[in-house]
Order: C-alpha cells, then sequence, then structure tokens
C-alpha cells in the first residue's frame, strides 16, 4: 500500500456522531425503508406507529382509554390519557437513546415500542417535534427540529387532563416528497382496536373501536361468507381465532404485544401445530396439515414480556420456548369449542373431507402433467434462473423473478440482469383468464404449471424461491391486460403471495429526454414535459415496449434504481368482487364503467 493511500487515512476522518444524528445518517437501521407513503410499511408510517406505540403501552397497563390522532396535510398530532412521561425526564425520554422505562418491568411488562429508541427516531427524523407531558396539573414541554433542541418550559396547567401529546412534521430532507394515505392510516388503527378491546382510536371525528378483539377482525378481512362461525380462544396472555373461508391456501395474521408479524415466527407455527393437534384429538383420527389448514383464515395475538425479534423491524418472532405453552393452549381452545358446538364441529369435518378429497384428485392431475413434462423437472422452459434463491437464506432474501411477455422484452433483461439475484420467465403471449376456474386447470395450463413451478409453489408456499415476484408487462394496452391476467391467477390461487407483499409491478420510463450533454427518463407525460422545458433542443423517445430499450439502458431500470410497486389489497374479502368486475362476465357493467371514465 502506498504512503498517500496510509495518510489518506488518518485522525480526521474518524467520526463520532450523536446518536440522533446516527439515526438521521442511517435511518434505515432504526425504520427500515423510507419510501413517499405509497406503501403502508413506509417510514412515515413507521413513525407515526412509534408514536402511538407508546400510547398503545400506557393502555396495556391500565392508563388511558382514549388516544386522539390528527393528521393535517404533513403534522401529525397523538395525544394519550395515560399517566405522562416523568415531568423531569421529558427531554431526555425523546431525544436520548437508551432512555426510558420500557426496561423496567413493574412500569412496562408488554411493551410494543422499539426498547427506548422509538420516539427518538421520530424526533431525529422530524423537521419539526413538539412533546408536551401533564401530570397532575403541571406541565413539561420541550421542542426540536431535527433532533437539537430547540425550546423548553413548563408549569402548572391545572384543567388539562394527563397524559402526552406529541406533534411532528417528518423531514423532508429525510423522506423527499411524501403523502399520508389515509386508507393505511385507518387499517393500522383498526389494528390497533382489534388488538386492544376497550380501547377507543379517534382519528378526527371517526372511531375506532372493537367488542369482540380478533374476532372482529377476521370478519373484517375475510367477510362473513364462511362455512362455519368463527372460532374464538382467549388465555391469560393469548387471544386466536380462525374459520374456513371460500377461498384457497392458507391465510394468517399474527401479533406479538400488539406488534404486526407479517412473517409470522414461532407463535404462528404454534399455533398451527395446535390447531391440528386440537381437531385430530376431538376427531380421534390423524388429518394432515395440508387438509385441515386448506381454505383458512387464522389471527394469533400474543403477550410476551423478552420477545426476541430476527429485524429491528419486528417482522418475525424467533422466541422457541413459547412454542409448547401457545401449542397445549390452541389445542385445548379448539377441543372446547369443537365439544360445545357440535354442529360447527360437523361443518369443520366437512371441509377437511372435502379438501382431503381435492387433494388426491389434485394429485392425480399433477402426475399426469408430470408425465406429460418429465424434462420440466430438469429444465424449466422459458427460465433465466439465478444463482441464489429465497431457500438460500440471506443471501437470497433479495432474490426476484421478473415475469415477462415475450422473448423481445426479456431479451433486455436476460444481458443486464444480476445473475446471483434476479430470475427470468417469459410468458408466451396471453395467459389464460383464470377467473371462475378450478385449481386443477393450472395443471392442465403449460405455462401456469410451468410458472409454478419456476417460483417452486406447484406443492407448498413453503417452498418458494424468489423474494419478489415482479411482473414486468409492456406499458401498453396489451401488457395491462397480460398483467391483469397475472394479478387474476395469484389472487385466484395463490392470494397468500399478495397479501404477504411478494407480488410486484416493474415501472419502466415512457420517454427519453435527452441532448448531446444531459439524458433524462420519464414515466409519465407529466415528467417528459417538465423535461423537456429544461433540456435544450431535447430529442424525445417513446418507449412502446420493454424489447425497445435497450440492455446498456435496461440495467439502471433493473439495477440499484429499480422502481417496484407493490400489489396490495385491502383486505381478502374484497377480492371476489374485484376479480368479478374486471374478468368475469359483466360486460355490460364493465362497458358503461369504461364509458363514464374514458377519457
Amino acid at each position: 500500500m502506498s504512503d498517500k493511500k496510509i495518510q489518506d487515512y488518518d485522525e480526521s476522518k474518524i467520526q463520532t456522531l450523536s446518536s440522533l444524528e446516527h439515526i438521521r445518517m442511517r435511518s434505515g437501521m432504526y425504520i427500515g425503508r423510507l419510501g413517499n407513503g405509497s406503501h403502508p410499511d413506509d417510514g412515515i408510517y413507521i413513525l407515526l406507529k412509534e408514536v402511538i406505540d407508546n400510547s398503545i403501552d400506557e393502555y396495556i397497563m391500565g392508563f388511558g382509554k382514549k388516544i386522539l390522532i390528527s393528521i393535517q396535510d404533513k403534522t401529525v398530532t397523538v395525544r394519550d390519557y395515560g399517566r405522562g412521561i416523568p415531568l423531569g425526564k421529558v427531554t431526555e425520554c425523546v431525544s436520548v437513546i437508551n432512555t426510558g422505562a420500557k426496561y423496567n418491568d413493574d412500569v412496562f411488562q408488554f411493551s410494543v415500542g422499539l426498547n427506548g429508541v422509538g420516539t427518538k427516531a421520530v424526533n431525529a427524523l422530524s423537521s419539526y417535534f413538539r412533546v408536551r407531558s401533564v401530570r397532575d396539573g403541571r406541565y413539561q414541554e420541550a421542542v426540536f427540529q431535527k433532533g437539537k433542541l430547540v425550546s423548553e418550559n413548563g408549569g402548572e396547567c391545572e384543567k388539562e387532563k394527563n397524559g402526552v401529546l406529541i406533534e411532528f412534521i417528518p423531514d423532508q430532507e429525510i423522506f423527499g416528497s411524501y403523502e399520508y394515505s389515509m386508507d393505511f392510516v385507518r387499517k393500522r388503527l383498526w389494528n390497533y382496536a382489534y388488538l386492544n378491546q376497550g380501547l377507543t382510536l379517534m382519528l378526527g371525528r371517526e372511531s375506532f373501536v372493537s367488542a369482540q378483539g380478533l374476532h372482529d377482525l377476521l370478519l373484517a378481512e375475510v367477510g362473513d361468507d364462511n362455512h362455519y362461525d368463527v372460532v374464538y380462544i382467549r388465555a391469560e396472555h393469548l387471544e386466536a381465532a380462525f374459520t374456513h373461508t371460500r377461498n384457497y391456501g392458507e391465510t394468517y395474521f399474527s401479533f406479538v404485544n400488539g406488534q404486526f408479524t407479517s412473517d409470522g415466527g414461532t407463535h404462528l407455527s404454534a399455533f398451527k401445530e395446535g390447531l391440528l393437534k386440537g381437531i385430530n384429538e376431538y376427531f380421534k383420527t390423524n388429518y394432515s396439515g395440508q387438509d385441515v389448514r386448506e381454505g383458512i383464515a387464522g389471527c394469533i395475538s400474543i403477550k410476551l414480556k423478552d420477545p426476541v425479534f430476527e429485524s429491528q423491524t419486528k417482522n418475525k418472532l424467533g422466541n422457541t420456548e413459547i412454542r409448547s405453552w401457545i401449542v397445549n393452549e390452541i389445542k385445548n381452545g379448539v377441543e372446547d369449542y369443537l365439544h360445545k358446538n357440535v354442529d360447527e364441529a360437523h361443518k369443520l369435518e366437512d371441509i377437511i373431507i372435502r379438501n382431503e378429497k381435492l387433494r388426491k384428485e389434485l394429485n392425480l392431475v399433477k402426475k399426469e402433467a408430470k408425465e406429460a413434462a418429465k424434462k420440466i423437472a430438469l429444465k424449466i422452459p422459458k427460465l433465466k434462473d439465478c444463482k441464489y434463491h429465497l431457500t438460500d437464506g440471506p443471501k437470497g432474501e433479495n432474490s426476484m423473478i421478473f415475469l415477462t411477455e415475450g422473448d423481445s422484452a426479456s431479451g433486455s433483461m436476460v444481458s443486464s440482469r444480476d445473475v446471483l439475484t434476479q430470475a427470468i420467465f417469459s410468458l408466451r403471449g396471453k395467459p389464460l383468464n383464470v377467473f371462475g376456474k378450478e385449481r386443477t386447470e393450472i395443471y392442465k395450463n403449460e405455462e401456469f404449471y410451468n410458472m409454478t413451478m419456476a417460483l417452486g409453489v406447484e406443492n407448498s408456499m413453503e417452498n418458494l424461491r424468489y423474494g419478489k415476484i415482479v411482473i414486468a408487462t409492456d406499458a401498453d394496452n396489451d401488457g395491462f391486460h397480460i398483467r391483469n391476467l397475472l394479478l387474476t391467477f395469484f389472487l385466484s390461487f395463490y392470494e397468500e403471495l399478495v397479501l404477504s407483499g411478494r407480488v410486484y409491478i416493474l415501472e419502466t420510463p415512457l420517454f427519453r429526454v435527452r441532448n448531446k450533454q444531459e439524458i433524462r427518463y420519464c414515466y409519465s407525460e407529466q415528467e417528459r414535459d417538465a423535461a423537456a422545458k429544461v433540456i435544450s433542443s431535447p430529442e424525445i423517445t417513446r418507449f412502446k415496449g420493454l424489447g425497445e430499450i435497450s440492455p446498456k439502458e435496461f440495467g439502471q431500470f433493473i439495477g440499484s434504481g429499480i422502481k417496484l410497486v407493490q400489489v396490495s389489497v385491502q383486505n381478502l374479502k374484497s377480492i371476489p368482487e374485484i376479480l368479478d368486475f374486471y374478468m368475469g362476465n359483466n360486460t355490460p357493467k364493465r362497458k358503461d364503467f369504461i364509458m363514464e371514465n374514458l377519457i
């Protein structure tokens, strides 16, 4: 190594950051993704969550039955009626890392917050942050800008009720241009209400309160078109509910101390195990888990003193010591319910027997499909695979498969993709519209069968090979039609892939505006017009299809600057209605809608 390189690395290059400066510089470590508000896991919603979580903790400990929330433009205000932060520690509690009462079991036994980080992260990532704590007729208030203290004051306030008010504006220097989706906010508030019976949350004048907890959550998510009444189980530190719907696959919602664990974990696997054991014990038989769980929608919520999560964002629970008590509670709860509700037990058994029959029929069709295409097991047609998959652990977490229309579209991708984590599956023209068809149609249709083989889901969702499934079609009428046909396929037979956030749409530029000095890629006509105004003598190209974009250009659109829109649905019960309108036999109704909205 040269002397120059050694001299470049000296004492001046060593930095010591304050905790709040570190949060601003490495925000992803604390709140995950930043985003612009178009996804429910974007940072602005995590900031709101962290503030409300502290108010929920107060309610869990028996203080404050109402939380008021206001979102006006970009200013967020949350007011609870708990005990209030001790007045002498208000400033420290929102600005000094590892300061808080979450470490004290006498004060907080089942905390959902980030163990002393939550409000500090909100403070550091806000251009304006105000905290006001009221305790027994006195208050203390502090105002910050970008994590730095601007002012403090306190005094008497005899008429104010105890509690904490926090007001903040997420910093546009960190988040860029963003906007709150009130639908995402409402969804989060309903989850808080379902998980905390008796608590009232107010968003302006809108009230969120639940009388039956997870029972209400399940009905809200899947509707009441079920084979039997929702089974509800409640124990000291556990709450669960389940029913069988008319959908395919399995759908679960799991929570730990109020935290939604989108990737499940020990508590969810224990719930499934206890469910199977309870049913087999009651019916004195040995049904397979696959037959018992096909079509099920279930949710479980537990309270845990020391939860261990597999990431800072708490998507998956890792505690192994809790398995046995959850299995026993669920098993006993299921048996008790079935003994007390014999008619419902018969309905459940009918479903299991029907699932068993359909599985055997499906296996016959699968066998015929495999015999008709024996080579598929060795080499899947039209698949350009990548090296690492979801089953390979951390190396495969970022793996994705692009579903493209035809060889020309995939041509640019093949030479510009990351061969380690990006796979490509080329469709041959327009796929089959599977709306209203049976699951056996997948195995009779060569293209869909090949696709399920490529994804690894032909037998079980647990064998999914890619972290993201990306629909990459042209931005024209044919491309949009193919996109709808693929979404119909996933929502009809693999809705859990959509509900778990695995399905995405690839955004590619519609226009290229350039001259000899500068190139800009534009995703809308508005962006094109804006670029044309600032680039002198521009040459404007309209990309009609993915195949028109050269491999050299395409690399940036599927590389670090990739733009993906996650496909999401509000709840399971909305899926049949959506599919029936767009893909069903309601031509006059759909025609009227198109004519009314045609521009």
